[in-house]
């Protein structure tokens, strides 16, 4: 489940396509166990990119040894997609790191043993003033949201912050290399970030079941898919499928090549979220004289 982990730590070393591919098919049996894989590839990601040969040993290493998660902590209340906006902080102490601020919706946070986690020394340099730490778990989040079969963790409303201390050694990278790290993992759309990781894998699975219920389903003397309104839905359920898989194996494979494809992987994550909406949709309609 550790796709991204290099042989040299007994990883598989998979290119951003090849997890692509897999992540489809984990989703297209259960967006919730997927949604925990496809997590520890995200937090690892930062730490192949930016870690030091110590880091990468011992906790890159520690996820093959033995069945462990860990967390990519980005999201806030008032910053997801818009990195830039993150309001938690971080300040020097001595020969330390304080970090101040919320992060919630986390997936893996309720029982990850590290996380990656950012932070900004001054809001107005935007990309320019966020730094990445690497932290040992001291506590568990007490509420869990999202997927039934995931751990998506968030502070109990109101969100209460957090304070923390970390040596200075754990501090990855700052400005300009935390940007390009961020556009590095994004492409993998239907894979890894938030709310769309799972749209090419759920959508097909819908447009399947949608088809073979409607070839089962009979009214007026005939199945459901002789009726034009049907086919009509089922065939744009699978251009819309094969327009996401295209958007995301481009970007996918742009970032293999090591060039940033920021403009595609807006455009996959952009259609491939709409597009999963309105296809699983149409399969409640398809389905709507469902009785069970």
């Amino acid at each position: 489940m550790n796709f991204g982990v290099t042989r040299e730590f007994g990883g598989l070393a998979l290119s951003i396509l090849d997890t692509c591919l897999i992540q489809e098919e984990l989703n297209y049996g259960c967006s919730g166990i997927s949604n925990s894989f496809s997590a520890n590839d995200l937090a690892a990601l930062p730490l192949l990119i930016a870690g030091n040969a110590a880091q990468q040993r011992l906790y890159l290493g520690g996820l093959i040894e033995k069945l462990s998660f860990c967390a990519f902590a980005l999201t806030e209340p008032g910053a997801g997609s818009d990195v830039a906006a993150m309001s938690t902080t971080y300040r020097r102490d001595g020969d330390a790191f304080v970090l101040n601020g919320t992060k919630h919706f986390i997936s893996n946070g309720s029982m990850a043993d590290w996380m990656v986690t950012f932070a900004t020394s001054d809001k107005r340099l935007k990309h320019q003033g966020i730094s990445c730490f690497v932290l040992h778990r001291t506590s568990r989040a007490s509420h869990a949201i999202a997927c039934t079969a995931s751990s998506d963790s968030a502070p109990p409303t109101p969100a209460r912050s957090y304070s923390t201390r970390c040596a200075s050694r754990p501090t990855l990278w700052s400005g300009k290399r935390a940007k390009a790290s961020s556009m590095r993992w994004a492409p993998s759309i239907a894979a890894v970030p938030k709310l769309v990781r799972i749209a090419i894998g759920v959508s097909q699975r819908a447009l399947d079941e949608s088809l073979k219920y409607s070839r089962q389903r009979s009214a007026f003397g005939q199945p459901i898919a002789n009726f034009q309104a049907i086919q009509f839905m089922l065939a744009d359920m699978a251009v819309s499928i094969e327009a996401m898989r295209l958007l995301t194996y481009k970007a996918a494979w742009m970032v293999d090549r090591g060039e940033v494809p920021n403009p595609i992987s807006s455009y996959a994550k952009l259609f491939g979220s709409e597009a999963c909406m309105k296809i699983t949709t149409d399969a409640v309609q398809i389905f709507d004289g469902y009785v069970t």
